[in-house]
């Protein structure tokens, strides 16, 4: 039941502040003002994050530990879309593949948001931003909120809400990548997951869905019953070759809020269990994360040392029209929430 603040370092675009929530009950979350990144969440003495040492290794970073995402969060194929009938061009910053990422090289993980906290039971920490028209490419003037709120029964909370002054693209998530062991015991291989997804996209060569939506009975991508990160990784099976392992869209069963996932550590026995009202998650399990950037505490990160389960509508949504869409028309609200609730087994 505190906050704090404490300078974190500098960029050219202003200073970088650090806001360290605690719900007093055993849950804490540092945040950065740039890219309203999660830094830190300790739950029970066991920081549960991946982050970097210093503000520097975050603007060199190119996996996204922790940040916002936005406008637009996952993939566009060709870096272009349509919308009303106008051709959009988007930058391309995909790593040899000709994709726009998480909202293009300077997305909402780059900016610096406007702070404001509320200290309470349930303290909260408040970031405004505003997009403007043109910005990465995408139209229309857009003003973004998003809350974090450490509850009383130990879940972090991520409330996401925007609006624009014309029809744009809207698709919000946060990229923490989680060790429930602890950001600096290895990989999550031995991690159990459940989630309650029937269907999930497949990926072309690129990483980008390819229009199919596949039951994910019989297959790698089956977790509606809890198994280990770990167990079907090296199994014969051309998505995993694509990806080098998990890092594809599922369909979440059911509608509006509700529980699609659990995720266990099988060192300390924190369970996190998440709950969304988006239709779809992207499983990533860490695939291309190395240590060549100082990681925080002095720890060194290796592939598979981090989960992400980032809730958002399905990646190319823009060129398939069976997919759910991330069309935020003008007018219309985006309002969205997306929670993680910690506990001992």
């Amino acid at each position: 039941m505190s906050i704090t603040k404490e300078f974190f370092g500098k960029t050219d675009a202003g200073e970088v502040y650090a806001y360290t929530l605690d719900n007093g009950k055993g849950l804490s979350a540092e945040i950065l003002t740039r890219g309203g990144t999660i830094r830190r969440l300790i739950f029970n003495g066991t920081d549960v994050v991946l982050g970097r040492e210093k503000l520097e290794g975050y603007i060199e970073d190119d996996t996204y530990f922790g940040a916002l995402i936005g406008r637009n969060s996952n993939r566009i194929e060709n870096c272009e879309f349509e919308l009303n009938g106008r051709k959009y061009q988007l930058k391309e910053n995909d790593k040899h593949r000709y994709n726009n990422l998480h909202g293009g090289p300077c997305g909402f993980d780059t900016k610096i948001w406007n702070v404001s906290a509320e200290d309470g039971d349930e303290p909260k920490l408040i970031l405004t931003t505003t997009s403007k028209d043109g910005e990465e490419g995408f139209p229309a003037n857009a003003e973004i909120k998003v809350t974090y709120t450490l509850t009383a029964d130990n879940a972090l909370v991520i409330h996401y809400e925007g609006e624009a002054d014309g029809d744009t693209l809207m698709n919000m998530t946060n990229h923490a990548y989680f060790n429930l062991n602890g950001h600096d015991s290895g990989n999550t291989k031995g991690h159990t997951l459940q989630l309650n997804c029937s269907f999930f996209t497949p990926i072309n060569d690129v990483n980008v869905p390819d229009g199919r939506v596949l039951s994910v009975h019989g297959t790698p991508f089956d977790f509606t019953e809890p198994k280990t990160l770990g167990r079907d990784l090296d199994m014969s099976n051309e998505q995993l070759k694509i990806a080098k392992g998990y890092d594809h869209n599922f369909a979440i069963d059911g509608r509006d809020f509700r529980k699609f996932a659990v995720l266990k550590g099988d060192k300390t026995g924190i369970v996190m269990e998440c709950y969304t009202d988006r239709p779809a998650v992207q499983l990533y399990g860490g695939n291309w994360v190395d240590d060549s950037i100082p990681c925080k505490d002095g720890a060194h990160y290796d592939e598979y040392q981090g989960v992400c389960l980032e809730t958002q509508v399905f990646p190319n949504y823009t060129k398939y029209s069976h997919f759910p869409s991330g069309i935020l028309k003008k007018g219309e609200k985006y309002d969205s929430v997306t929670e993680y609730k910690f506990s001992m087994e």
